[in-house]
């Protein structure tokens, strides 16, 4: 069995291993998680929203030590990756602000006599399993609202930043969450099946690959479990002819170069209509290919290594097809891979032979189109079999509003990249997953909506 490996991107260098747990340990797992459930979902809401809002204040207390694991284990550059924790705090911060409005009783308005009210309940234990692209932050959009329910967590995470996540269960053990409500597992996927399996647990989380989604949701539908699946993107990014066109290329190079380009709502299909795509792309190009590679630990470092130089080969698999039949690769002088790092570049003339045209391109490579109109880019958007964030750059707001109805995604930002917020729900259609996190949807998810109708005396 593979071991949880920290590997440092920028170096290549193997500096800790962590064995997969045998079978006996992870149903261990599972014993300790249903056992701590009884207990935990009677605990007082406000003892465990002061629980997470002591989570909240961890994460910034030891924010140089959580920033610093992302960068050794994923490469994320430090400014980064103290952002991301300091997101995460506000997660955290958010549900024990917000948990007891969202999970107050509902009195229905009935008809006949008497009442009818849905209270908001825990379900029982959990699993996530989570990717390594924000090793943090996507583990709190699960746990927190979850916590706050009175669920257990179950936490497989990425085998590529296991010291994450070990220090993700000591803050939160730290922060006072009983012992066996939230639990660290080194499993692999076979184990990972085998605990989705087991009757006490109650549901599923999944940040990931489409290929893993699909895995993990055909596992959860045959055992009858709630699932959540948050999966890729090609997330489409629309640049209309009254376009702010320096604004749009600022945007453009953060959207798709930010961690990397390794983020499932990154901008990755440029889609700019016929009167401003070559300002925009001359522009866009000339922007992108300046930003260099550089070390991760500098706090001035906007792009650092991919999270290893086999995301950097898969990366390549998908440019060089393109390439190979047509497509054209706009790239700064000289520029080259070494290892993790891999240059930002520009393709145009992607046409639908190409595998560039479907896949996503998970790094900092985009792809710019040219199209006729409004109306072209929205059904271009469309044929994607993905559907979760996109942008469309326009002064007017009328016309922004009337496509962001039209595009077949979960998430429209206007004259912005995709941004994420405690208070703003995540998620998106198609293959980009199902279910939502963050906001109160997020609490919604593993929550049971309990009737209790009581009859006119």
């Amino acid at each position: 069995m593979a071991a949880y490996t920290t590997i440092n991107p920028a170096t290549g260098e193997v500096l800790a291993e962590f064995p997969v747990i045998d079978d006996t340990a992870a149903l261990d797992l599972v014993d300790r998680s249903f056992a701590a459930y009884r207990s935990f979902r009677d605990t007082p809401l406000a003892e465990r929203t002061a629980m997470l809002a002591r989570i909240a204040d961890l994460h910034l207390e030891r924010i140089d030590e959580l920033a610093g694991l992302l960068t050794l284990e994923v490469g994320k550059p430090i400014t980064q990756a103290r952002g991301e924790v300091e997101l995460v705090a506000s997660i955290y911060r958010y549900y024990a602000d917000h948990a007891e409005k969202f999970m107050a009783d509902e009195t229905l308005d009935i008809a006949g006599g008497g009442s009818a009210v849905v209270r908001t309940e825990a379900i029982g234990p959990l699993l996530g399993i989570m990717p390594w692209n924000y090793p943090y932050y996507q583990v709190a959009r699960f746990v927190a609202p979850n916590l706050a329910l009175g669920n257990t967590i179950i936490l497989k995470h990425a085998r590529n930043c296991p010291q994450s996540a070990l220090a993700i269960e000591t803050v939160l053990r730290d922060a006072g969450v009983p012992t066996g409500v939230y639990l660290n597992a080194f499993i692999d996927s076979r184990q990972v099946a085998d605990l989705i399996a087991d009757p006490r647990i109650q549901g599923v989380s999944l940040t990931g690959s489409e290929m893993a989604g699909s895995a993990v949701g055909e596992v959860a539908g045959r055992h009858m479990k709630r699932c959540v699946l948050e999966l890729g993107g090609s997330d489409p990014f629309i640049v209309l002819e009254d376009a702010d066109i320096d604004a749009a290329v600022a945007a453009g190079v953060r959207g798709r170069v930010a961690n990397g380009g390794q983020a499932c709502t990154a901008s990755k299909r440029f889609i700019v209509v016929d009167a401003v795509y070559d300002e925009f792309t001359e522009k866009f190009i000339d922007a992108i290919t300046r930003v260099k590679p550089g070390d991760p630990t500098d706090p001035d470092t906007f792009l650092g290594p991919l999270s290893s130089a086999g995301a950097g080969d898969e990366l390549d698999v998908l440019v060089q097809d393109a390439v190979a039949k047509g497509a054209t690769l706009h790239s700064a002088p000289g520029a080259a891979r070494d290892g993790a790092y891999y240059p930002p570049n520009v393709l145009t003339g992607v046409t639908q032979d190409m595998r560039a045209y479907h896949e996503e391109l998970f790094g900092p490579v985009a792809v710019v189109y040219r199209v006729p109109s409004p109306q072209a880019a929205v059904s271009l958007s469309n044929e994607s079999s993905f559907g979760l964030a996109s942008s469309v750059f326009t002064q007017d707001r009328a016309v922004a509003e009337d496509l962001a109805k039209k595009l077949e995604v979960g998430m429209v930002w206007i004259n912005s990249t995709s941004k994420s917020a405690p208070d703003l729900p995540f998620g998106g259609v198609k293959r980009s997953g199902v279910g939502r996190e963050l906001a109160k949807y997020g609490i919604d998810e593993f929550a049971n909506k309990k009737l209790i109708r009581s009859p006119a005396v």
